[in-house]
């Protein structure tokens, strides 16, 4: 194969990630072109209700996954935390990428920290994970819908609709808006979505595309993400349900927290697991089990019948 081509979607983000990982083709296959081909998703494409009410995160990777499927791209380019748990058949996720900072952001243009904030301030954010956690500890905010790529939530903060608002850290580092950042968010407050910070590559379970991927993998970020995602495939939670996980590796040593919570933050089922690396999924598969049997399945339940 002479040339590569890489779905992505068109947002600034999503071309800054596909071309990141256009360069380090490049760079370990002297020899092959790499190209992009953009792609509008059904997801970007409906900015106007919560991204639950229109099919969940799935939605925007799903045209990527077609593109393929169809001929017209070898490999698409994802953040992780928009990966459902269960990729179509004959599709993995050939490599992913060392992880970036994992944890959510506090922005704001008057508030130096997400404490400060006065009571009854709008906070802006779109994640049902977010929405329960950020209520959970302030439920006198009100929590408000915000959509759009990652300039538009910032036009929106700066134009004053929101007191503040939650980003994914990693993405605003990667295009340059770090300073925007007031405050790096404690997982104990706010436990990252499972694979966030991570970028990977999708594509067809070929030995050839696997190939060209490899140099790319980066183990460690791979063993933590094994364990997350086993986490959220055991809890089978839909795109409305509050779901949380996150692995951090120590040597040979795997910790993996991981919660359930319902909407309103009222409660939240959380819990910790540790153990080899080598056992990451299984890991991942016990904890979301314990979760299941302290009160998530009441709580997954409870968001599949609204």
């Amino acid at each position: 194969m002479h040339q590569l081509r890489i779905a992505t979607r068109r947002s600034a983000l999503a071309l800054w990630q596909a071309e990141h990982v256009a360069a380090r083709l490049r760079a370990a296959h002297p020899d092959l072109e790499v190209v992009l081909v953009p792609v509008v998703t059904q997801g970007d494409r409906v900015q106007d209700r919560p991204l639950a009410e229109v099919g969940g995160k799935g939605l925007f990777i799903k045209e990527l996954e077609h593109a393929i499927a169809d001929g017209a791209a070898d490999i698409a380019v994802h953040s992780m935390k928009d990966v459902p748990a269960d990729l179509p058949e004959g599709f993995v996720i050939g490599a992913v990428l060392p992880r970036a900072d994992p944890r959510d952001a506090f922005v704001s243009v008057r508030h130096a920290r997400f404490a400060a904030l006065p009571r009854g301030a709008r906070l802006g954010t779109s994640s049902p994970r977010r929405q329960c956690l950020m209520r959970a500890v302030r439920p006198d905010l009100e929590i408000a819908l915000l959509r759009g790529n990652v300039d538009t939530r910032l036009g929106k903060l700066d134009a004053g609709q929101y007191e503040a608002i939650v980003l994914a850290a990693a993405g605003l580092t990667r295009l340059g808006l770090a300073a925007r950042i007031s405050e790096y968010l404690d997982p104990a407050i706010s436990l990252p979505a499972v694979g966030q910070g991570i970028v990977g590559i999708e594509c067809r379970d070929e030995r050839r595309l696997l190939g060209l991927l490899a140099p790319l993998d980066d183990p460690p970020t791979r063993t933590c993400l094994d364990a997350e995602r086993a986490f959220s495939a055991r809890l089978g939670g839909g795109c409305l349900s509050p779901i949380a996980g996150f692995a951090e590796l120590a040597g040979e040593r795997i910790v993996l927290e991981g919660l359930v919570g319902a909407p309103d933050g009222a409660r939240v089922c959380r819990d910790r697991i540790e153990g080899t690396a080598a056992e990451a999924a299984l890991l991942g598969t016990r904890l979301a089990e314990r979760v299941l049997a302290a009160g998530g399945e009441e709580l997954l339940a409870a968001t599949r019948d609204t």
